[in-house]
């Protein structure tokens, strides 16, 4: 199985289960004081960084930090980016994660920010989630090691669509560091491992 047919499955596999995921959120929970809201209606935490939104420029400041980077989509109101920001990212293990393994640019869904993408292609934020077929927020977007030749959507080495909960989201963050999407083991097998190791099977 190529690279390319790993990663298609992969945004299938859990594109289908984002509604899942996101109802499991939607239930009461363990809510956490969460990040400021910026003017633009989205949650500001302490390890997002601000940049231009050139992803080359991002990319490659990314590696030079020794970190994998991801491009997370949200929009103003988004209850399941809510529930993400109170009750997932503030969580200690996540939250160690993504200020120290990961470099996290933001996008709005419906944003006029300009975003240059890896092909020099430059577009407001809106349509360049159109262009990468971006239409759920959360969305997560786990860019490749090195600046591609093409643009960013076929590019990610993993998207996932959709608000999860502490275990999925903390096991898509190591199989992503761990570079899981360059074996055999689909992201849904190696997070079934995780659970039965987790409870002593």
């Amino acid at each position: 199985m190529t690279q390319i047919d790993r990663r298609r499955l992969l945004g299938s596999g859990l594109a289908l289960g984002a509604a899942a995921g996101a109802l499991a959120l939607a239930a009461p929970g363990r809510a956490r004081a969460a990040a400021p809201m910026g003017e633009d209606g989205l949650h500001k935490p302490s390890w997002l960084k601000i940049t231009f939104k050139d992803m080359t420029e991002d990319l490659e400041t990314a590696a030079a930090e020794g970190k994998r980077m991801l491009v997370l989509w949200e929009q103003r109101g988004c209850i399941y980016c809510r529930k993400m920001h109170e009750e997932v990212f503030p969580e200690p293990e996540i939250a160690a994660a993504l200020s120290e393994k990961f470099y996290v640019v933001q996008m709005n869904l419906f944003g006029d920010e300009e975003v240059t993408d890896f092909d020099g292609e430059a577009l407001p934020e809106k349509d360049m989630a159109k262009k990468w077929g971006v239409f759920f927020t959360p969305t997560m977007m786990f860019m490749p090691d090195s600046v591609p030749e093409g643009p960013a959507g076929p590019a990610a080495v993993a998207t996932m669509p959709g608000a999860f909960g502490k275990g999925t989201t903390q096991d898509l963050l190591t199989w992503v560091l761990e570079k899981g999407y360059e074996t055999d083991e689909h992201f849904q097998k190696y997070h079934a491992r995780k659970i039965n190791e987790r409870r002593g099977g």
